[in-house]
């Protein structure tokens, strides 16, 4: 068999190669594709109805204990219930009634970073084997805790006091039906060009053992969360690029048995809190939050609660566990 590196080049052997990559493409996106849709749906039709401004107001008294203002209540609802684009359209057309400092800007972009398309993301947590309610605790309750902690080191220290200032200004939206439509359509149709680069991307790395090369380099960290090795090339993917393709592919692991289920459980932990690192953290950037705290406190936030996390979890009954954490209707397919 000739080779590059250790890639099969032999017709069948590419001809199985690319079988299987086509199988893995349409699994991962008939995954997503069937939670995402119907939920989008959903969410715009409670959009319509006000239940997003009404979101918005149950938050208001929660802002304060974060020292923020109640209006940001309806910036953190849109954010929840649709995604951080939505919430920054929010944010600015507020902002420029309610001043904020940047202290405030990076308390509210860590609640946006931590809960943000909760629908969709909680559902595709929920079916890769997390409960909903452990999903929504680490990401709302996660985001509260630090944006709380943050506000309350700022304050102490009288960092980050100086006025924000506004890096970005949005486009005109469309907010037709129509309008809305057509940028869902979009979304989905890169979504499923990310899908098929990834996978194909991922395919290759393993044939030629990058994959192994990268689960030593990061064994330490990973030994430090209790994530297993065969998880960790989904959750670099799911840190950098997003939750939907690292717990889409989680999906895909857990359900064909490759990946332990306490394995999924510590990596969806650490997505739910640290996903999109690269994309998302830009976003709010531009909103005039810190760096520091939107990327390395959560980071170092997020390593602490899952390392203490596992642990917990590691010294609970089995009836526990199917009880409470993960969903028990999620098993490996045989």
């Amino acid at each position: 068999m000739s080779s590059l590196g250790n890639l099969p080049l032999q017709p069948d052997a590419l001809k199985r190669f690319f079988t299987e990559l086509a199988a893995e493409i349409w699994e991962v996106s008939w995954t997503l594709f069937k939670l995402m849709v119907p939920t989008l749906l959903v969410v715009k039709v409670l959009e319509e109805m006000g239940g997003v401004e009404l979101l918005g107001q149950w938050l208001g008294p929660v802002m304060q204990l974060v020292g923020l203002p109640d209006s940001m209540g309806l910036v953190w609802a849109t954010t929840m219930l649709t995604n951080i684009y939505a919430g920054m359209i929010v944010f600015f057309q507020l902002s420029l009634q309610e001043p904020m400092t940047v202290a405030q800007v990076t308390v509210l972009s860590t609640l946006l970073l931590f809960a943000h398309g909760l629908p969709v993301e909680v559902r595709i947590a929920q079916q890769a084997g997390m409960r909903v309610r452990v999903s929504l605790l680490l990401r709302i309750g996660g985001g509260l805790l630090l944006g709380w902690m943050q506000y309350q080191l700022y304050a102490a220290g009288d960092w980050l006091q100086q006025p924000n200032v506004l890096a970005w200004q949005p486009e005109p939206v469309d907010n037709s039906l129509q309008g809305w439509f057509l940028a869902q359509a979009e979304s989905l149709v890169m979504i499923q060009l990310i899908i098929i680069v990834l996978l194909t991307g991922l395919k290759l790395l393993k044939v030629i053992g990058v994959e192994k090369l990268m689960a030593w380099l990061l064994r330490p960290l990973l030994r430090l969360l209790k994530i297993g090795s065969e998880a960790t090339t989904i959750t670099i993917i799911g840190a950098t690029l997003g939750l939907a393709f690292g717990g889409g592919l989680l999906i895909k692991e857990a359900r064909a048995g490759h990946v332990p289920e306490k394995d999924v459980f510590a990596a969806m932990a650490f997505l739910a809190m640290s996903h999109s690192l690269i994309e998302d953290t830009l976003l709010v950037l531009v909103l005039g939050a810190d760096l520091t705290g939107v990327l390395w406190m959560r980071l170092l936030f997020t390593v602490v609660v899952v390392a203490f996390l596992t642990r917990w979890v590691a010294r609970r009954s089995d009836p526990f566990w199917q009880r409470w954490l993960v969903n028990p209707h999620i098993r490996p397919q045989t």
